[in-house]
């Protein structure tokens, strides 16, 4: 299984900046970079909701599950 980020792709949609929306959530522009490109273990619910908030999104458009390829059904 794999997370897949997808702040950057929503960010380019609302014609968001790093900077811009590293203000509105209230988290550092190196921790919104390590979120955005993928680098990033974890997320709190309270930064995926101000994130949410701040793109007028749901938290699937940030945040999308995929299955490895070649992985059996109903593995873990």
């Amino acid at each position: 299984m794999a997370i897949i980020i997808r702040l950057d792709r929503v960010m380019a949609d609302r014609k968001m900046s790093l900077n811009e929306l590293s203000e509105l959530v209230g988290i550092s522009n190196v921790n919104l970079s390590k979120l955005k490109t993928g680098k990033a273990s974890a997320i709190r619910f309270s930064t995926l909701n101000a994130i949410c908030r701040a793109l007028n999104c749901q938290p699937g458009d940030v945040i999308e599950y995929t299955e490895d390829e070649g992985s059996p059904e109903g593995s873990d």
